[in-house]
């Protein structure tokens, strides 16, 4: 596995395959952040801007395409991708 970094910059859009990707390894963080900001009600934009690190004021639709992908992934890498599970889980 990939070290996960802390605080990467993000591509665009998210991977959109069926297997986990050298990305995905590398955004872990990323997704966890993604899925705990949206638990806990915040705003998309907020979320963008902190991060994505895409001001959503000055590129709307690109701020929110990844968003709305990098959430999207974060919720296959945890249910069905198996990233943040153990490697002997099912």
């Amino acid at each position: 596995m990939t070290k996960p970094q802390l605080d990467p910059d993000v591509a665009d859009v998210a991977p959109n395959e069926l297997a986990l990707t050298a990305y995905d390894e590398q955004h872990v963080v990323t997704y966890i952040r993604l899925l705990q900001a949206e638990g806990q009600g915040a705003d998309w934009r907020e979320v963008a801007r902190i991060v994505l690190h895409i001001d959503p004021e000055r590129e709307p639709d690109r701020a929110l395409n990844a968003y709305q992908s990098h959430l999207a992934r974060a919720k296959w890498v945890t249910e069905q991708g198996r990233l943040l599970r153990g490697a002997g889980s099912k």
